[in-house]
């Protein structure tokens, strides 16, 4: 089995590859930081594809390596502006940026990766957030480019009957991320004890494509 997953030098997306790895999954890896992903990936092994995946050069160098692909998990993620600011002065540029990472980037990889996708029934991850769903203060910006992420996946299900698709509120974690955004990240859980395990079940269940968190189905 072979699995693509994006931002996986760190959080959730290094728990997952190291999960996989233990279960015998060959991985394709990707992050932006070349050294930070050659570093948390050395323990087990990988093929390693550093770049960014708003780049559609380092996109298609992804699509040409992911030959016999059964998962992709579109995990990388930028938070957008920091410190977190209400959308009446969100700097445009930066939400143009997001969207390129969060939305467009996942997307034309999808794109990219049907055929094989298809060819062998495979699946697809796409890792959202609350914040796509919920009117949090500050989080406005993060939180379109994941809600458009969702819908998008929503209708590619409908699209793609042959291929699971799965979007998946993973819940707050330990991550650099969440501490960027000013938020006590030491008192959340690490992403290997909650949303790895729930992955890991859908994945293994081959669930229905939908909506999902880390403690089950969110429809």
């Amino acid at each position: 089995m072979k699995a693509l997953i994006t931002g996986a030098s760190r959080g959730l997306g290094l728990a997952l590859a190291g999960a996989l790895a233990r279960e015998g999954w060959d991985l394709l890896l990707d992050a932006r930081d070349a050294s930070a992903l050659r570093a948390a990936t050395g323990a087990f092994h990988g093929t390693l594809i550093p770049g960014d995946v708003s780049d559609p050069a380092h996109r298609a160098e992804l699509v040409a390596a992911a030959d016999g692909l059964d998962l992709l998990v579109n995990n990388a993620s930028t938070l957008g502006a920091t410190p977190l600011r209400p959308l009446a002065g969100y700097p445009l540029e930066e939400l143009a940026h997001a969207f390129a990472v969060n939305t467009l980037g996942p997307l034309g990889l999808i794109q990219g990766l049907l055929p094989v996708l298809r060819e062998r029934r495979g699946a697809i991850i796409n890792i959202t957030s609350d914040a796509a769903t919920e009117p949090y203060e500050g989080w406005g910006g993060y939180g379109a480019t994941k809600a458009a992420l969702e819908q998008l996946s929503h209708v590619l299900a409908a699209e793609e009957p042959d291929v699971s698709v799965w979007w998946v509120d993973p819940g707050e974690m330990r991550t650099a991320m969440l501490a960027a955004a000013g938020e006590d990240a030491e008192a959340a859980p690490r992403p290997e004890d909650v949303a790895v395990p729930a992955l890991l079940r859908l994945i293994a269940d081959r669930a229905s494509s939908g909506r999902y968190t880390a403690s089950g189905p969110a429809r």
